[in-house]
């Protein structure tokens, strides 16, 4: 019993000690917060004063309240002010003095401010609450136009030049297809691999090389049909072989294979072109010296050799066979009687018209007259675009169509995505 009370008094007088030595430490920091205030260095006077507190479990001095209610007042912290100046209420005991009524009107001051600043922070939290309201409107609105902006976007692979009746080729999956310049869809790309374009006409081929169907589409008159089959020109041919580009009077020249004659196509009339009487016209050609002889079975002999007749290009150009071989031996100018060798000049020569041929030299595309003289490129009849449709590749690698600032596909539009946000504020 006497070890229990033994322990319990060193215990009492360890924490009187120790409450004392806390109470002194106190004092010393609040004296050193009351002398930093008075030389006007606040924040300091705060330090000081909120260690001071580390060694107080309560206020006991109305002093030490006043203290701590005038430093946050000056640091403009009026939550804390007004919750020390409530304490100073509490502790201080001659309610009668200058100091008192000071007191109490740097409390109404507290007050004052202390409302004007919650009602400041709730403006601004409304102002920010608004602000991030705003914020998800508007990327609820972005999402809306990237979402219309998608939809509105072509998936091709590239969209060409409008000509002068708003039609453009593009191409999509290594596919060809005819487009307007409202992004409607003419001819879809998923049958021909290979196009030619020339004078206002398409020609569509469903194989580079060796194409065995053709379509061709009037631009001028927005009309389309299958070319008939090789086949239907020539029985034993099975292909088309080389195509040459469609000319402004409708005329387009093929070279089927299997074939003595190149086929001669009127794109307008829709029917093969042939020579009306060939008699007529070897007689000319003999009574102008241009060949020596001919027969009933269309063989011309020139320079002693005789030759198959291939029928005619327009523009006075033959071409001519030789037996047993269906390629081109050479192009007869009848203007001239000039020999135009395949082997040398022109393995290919296309449909005549303003006074120009196109010609294929070595894989090469050039011009020619009507004896086989080369010539500068005509104009190309398509002509220029004139409307306002412009072609935007977008990053993903998509099309658009933007007439007049604005995203078009059809009868569909959408306005750009700042004047969007601004329609919709």
């Amino acid at each position: 019993m006497k070890k229990i009370i033994l322990a319990f008094l060193c215990l009492l007088t360890f924490a009187v000690s120790n409450a004392q030595s806390n109470k002194d430490i106190a004092n010393v920091y609040v004296k050193r917060s009351f002398e930093s205030l008075e030389s006007l260095d606040v924040d300091l006077s705060l330090e000081h004063f909120n260690k001071a507190m580390k060694y107080m479990d309560t206020i006991t001095s109305s002093k030490v309240a006043r203290l701590g209610t005038i430093i946050h007042y000056e640091l403009t912290n009026f939550a804390e002010a007004q919750t020390y100046a409530k304490q100073y209420f509490l502790l201080v005991k001659n309610k009668k003095t200058e100091e008192y009524l000071n007191f109490l009107d740097l409390y109404v001051n507290i007050n004052e401010e202390l409302e004007a600043q919650i009602a400041e922070q709730k403006k601004v939290e409304e102002e920010r609450l608004r602000k991030e309201k705003e914020l998800r409107r508007i990327d609820s609105l972005k999402t809306i136009w990237k979402t219309k902006s998608e939809s509105l976007s072509l998936k091709v692979d590239s969209i060409y030049k409008f000509d002068k009746n708003n039609l453009a080729i593009f191409k999509a999956n290594n596919y060809y297809g005819i487009i307007n310049d409202s992004g409607e869809i003419i001819l879809k790309a998923d049958l021909y691999k290979d196009v030619l374009s020339f004078d206002g006409y398409f020609v569509f081929k469903n194989k580079e090389q060796e194409a065995t169907k053709i379509y061709c589409y009037n631009t001028n008159d927005k009309s389309g049909f299958l070319l008939p089959s090789p086949s239907d020109f020539n029985m034993l041919s099975t292909h088309y072989g080389q195509v040459m580009l469609p000319r402004g009077n409708g005329r387009l020249v093929t070279y089927p294979n299997n074939s003595y004659a190149p086929m001669v196509y009127d794109l307008n009339v829709k029917k093969n072109v042939k020579v009306a009487n060939k008699q007529d016209l070897y007689k000319s050609l003999k009574k102008n010296d241009i060949i020596d002889k001919y027969n009933k079975d269309d063989e011309l002999k020139i320079n002693k050799e005789w030759y198959n007749f291939g029928g005619h290009l327009g523009g006075g150009i033959h071409p001519l066979y030789i037996k047993n071989n269906y390629k081109v031996h050479s192009f007869l100018c009848s203007v001239d009687g000039k020999m135009l060798r395949t082997t040398t000049r022109y393995q290919f020569i296309g449909a005549f018209y303003n006074n120009k041929f196109q010609a294929i030299k070595d894989n090469e595309f050039v011009w020619i007259n009507q004896n086989g003289t080369k010539v500068s490129a005509p104009d190309n009849e398509s002509g220029v675009y004139a409307g306002n449709t412009k072609v935007v590749k977008l990053t993903n690698g998509s099309y658009q169509l933007n007439k007049d600032g604005v995203i078009i596909l059809g009868n569909e539009k959408l306005e750009k995505m700042a004047e969007f946000l601004r329609s919709n504020k």
